[in-house]
């Protein structure tokens, strides 16, 4: 067990803590609306052994963490925890490992790890792959970059609320993997919608086709997951849009920073602008085949 501090109680963040006090640990949060976090500490106080705290600042509460973990929304919000005005950094005893799970740009995830290095500390870029399900359940696949010794340190509490933890290089390695992982979904979905839209439209029973070529090398995680409910037309499962569109102008960012083409997240990337027209912000991202329907 030990002493930790979490930073970001979103839809993400807040059952991730949850997780590392049921784990037994000490736990003090921070969320930028303070009263989320008191809310937290209430919650989890009669479920956990461990001691829970709210801080009203991110150097309040990582102060004497050995590991602080993040989850927040952008590069800017990374910062701002971090070495910003009552930034945890400045507060963390040396030595102390800094976890961060928000899906941001690999060259924040550098930057963040030399300021860490200036003050002693380690820093593990760890975006997560999920959703909003696997925080809730504990099954959190974690992507890592960083220093091994510190990634080390860190696996053991981590898993806590995930099923797969792996390092993958350098400061900045879990965030390109993030992107690849986007990549992925982006088409995945894409193609999962055309599909389904050509089954309709082609008067068959589109449930049928997904039973049937669900069982061969068609089948994925999407089409398992969604594909019934897009047909239904239920769009409410957590991963919105608006974030996906964010996750995408990161990759995209980083293509065009390595000289990469990458037509079919581009072409993707506008098919969600779309469904934003939509006043889709908040769907999820299998809302795709509304393109094909509103």
């Amino acid at each position: 067990m030990a002493k930790v501090a979490f930073l970001g109680l979103g839809v993400m963040g807040y059952p991730m803590a949850g997780h590392l006090a049921a784990a037994g640990n000490d736990v003090t949060v921070y969320n930028r609306t303070a009263s989320k976090a008191e809310a937290w500490v209430e919650e989890y106080s009669d479920k956990c052994t461990g001691e829970l705290y709210a801080a009203p600042t991110p150097a309040g509460a990582a102060a004497d963490a050995d590991f602080v973990f993040a989850c927040v929304g952008a590069d800017k919000d990374v910062e701002h925890i971090c070495v910003g005005e009552e930034g945890a950094f400045a507060a963390m005893k040396k030595g102390a490992v800094f976890i961060d799970h928000t899906t941001a740009s690999a060259a924040c995830a550098r930057e963040m790890a030399d300021k860490a290095n200036e003050y002693g500390l380690s820093f593990v870029d760890g975006p997560v792959s999920g959703g909003e399900a696997g925080a809730v359940n504990g099954v959190l696949t974690v992507m890592c970059g960083g220093d091994r010794a510190a990634f080390d340190a860190a696996e053991p509490i981590m898993q806590a609320y995930a099923k797969s933890i792996k390092l993958l290089g350098e400061a900045g390695a879990g965030q390109l993997t993030k992107m690849a992982n986007q990549i992925c979904i982006a088409g995945t979905v894409q193609g999962l919608a055309e599909a389904l839209h050509f089954s309709m439209e082609a008067g068959l029973d589109a449930k049928g086709v997904v039973e049937v070529i669900s069982k061969g090398a068609a089948q994925s995680w999407q089409m398992d997951n969604r594909a019934n409910t897009m047909i239904d037309g239920e769009f409410d499962f957590g991963f919105a849009v608006d974030w996906m569109r964010k996750d995408l102008s990161i990759v995209l960012d980083e293509a065009r920073r390595s000289g990469l083409s990458l037509p079919l997240t581009a072409l993707v990337d506008q098919f969600y602008a779309d469904v934003q027209k939509m006043g889709g912000n908040r769907n999820d991202t299998s809302s795709l085949i509304r393109r094909f329907r509103d």
